[in-house]
């Protein structure tokens, strides 16, 4: 228990931190173009990013240090949303001065007389390019990675007939709520008058009442009783003869 004088803030209170997102992403996810957006959208909600290697992907998402993750397919989908969002150019990457550099597009099959690295096993793909520099073999990556990590001494050229990686958004199935809900929109590419968007405001602006076009109506739509043309006759339905005729 606090002690008697440790004030307690209550969650509700305007003194209590204010909520915050926290995103973890795999290297070759640029979230920049996502981070503008939550900025201009949400700016009462901070938002954390920070970059997770392929093994912290999930375990990110399984402690709490995140609330959603940006992962590089397949993964263990037990217990998580996993919405799939593109898919990956895969390259090949070889130390330079090696007979693809002077190909655009590089097959499959003509790698198979080829030393092909595993990136797992070397540690990470950045572990992995250092060691294609040093001439011990080429190295399949996506695009993405290869240009994130840039190595010295290695040129990457693309791949044809080798299935691409995909990129996926991933957060805990018990952990959805409206601020979650807004990211995922921006990541989807729905705008802030999108009617799935929780900031969107969903009440419709009433429409203003149509113009009486009636010439004169009164309250409740009834057209008032047309004026008689001509005043009334007083002597209307009296015969001629009933005129007084004036003395001779």
């Amino acid at each position: 228990m606090p002690a008697e004088d440790e004030p307690t803030l209550d969650p509700a209170s305007p003194e209590s931190p204010p909520r915050e997102l926290r995103f973890a992403y795999v290297a070759g996810v640029t979230p920049g173009k996502w981070i503008r957006r939550w900025e201009e959208r949400m700016p009462h909600v901070p938002l954390r990013s920070f970059m997770s290697d392929g093994g912290t992907q999930l375990s990110v998402l399984r402690d709490g240090s995140a609330d959603l993750s940006f992962v590089r397919l397949p993964v263990e989908r037990e217990g998580l949303n996993v919405i799939p969002l593109y898919e990956e150019q895969p390259v090949v990457v070889a130390p330079k001065g090696h007979e693809i550099t002077v190909f655009e597009d590089v097959a499959l099959e003509d790698l198979a007389e080829e030393t092909l690295l595993d990136a797992d096993e070397l540690g990470g793909p950045e572990m992995a390019l250092q060691v294609v520099a040093t001439g011990a073999g080429l190295l399949i990556l996506p695009m993405s990675v290869a240009r994130h990590f840039n190595t010295k001494d290695t040129v990457a050229r693309r791949l044809t007939g080798a299935p691409g990686t995909q990129i996926a958004l991933a957060w805990p199935i018990d952990a959805t709520d409206e601020v979650i809900e807004e990211f995922i929109g921006i990541v989807r590419g729905r705008t802030a008058q999108s009617s799935r968007q929780p900031s969107a405001q969903q009440e419709k602006p009433k429409k203003a009442p149509k113009p009486d076009r009636r010439g004169g109506a009164g309250a409740g739509g009834k057209k008032p009783k047309v004026a008689q043309r001509y005043a009334p006759n007083p002597d209307k339905g009296k015969g001629r003869g009933s005129r007084k005729k004036g003395k001779r």
